[in-house]
């Protein structure tokens, strides 16, 4: 579970996300360089790695915080799913 501080951090990151898409949109709009808009996108990728880095790493503290944490074999397996999955 993610504290109300670090949750609020993570939507704030994606509103600048959402900025960073919104001026990619403008950019392919205006017709520039492709490498410009590539550059844009990888610093985009590279944020929502990040986002998801921080939520998964909420997830694992949760799951190791609970009583039953991971203390079943269908407990490990949902976990090791969920991180090949990410």
């Amino acid at each position: 579970m993610l504290s109300p501080e670090k949750r609020q951090e993570l939507i704030l990151r994606l509103r600048r996300i959402e900025g960073q898409t919104q001026g990619i949109q403008r950019m392919l709009a205006e017709n520039r360089p492709c490498e410009e808009v590539l550059n844009q996108l990888a610093s985009v990728r590279a944020a929502t790695r990040m986002v998801s880095l921080e939520l998964l790493r909420g997830y694992l503290a949760s799951r190791f915080a609970e009583p039953e944490g991971l203390n079943s074999t269908e407990a490990i397996e949902e976990m090791i799913n969920t991180l090949l999955r990410v």
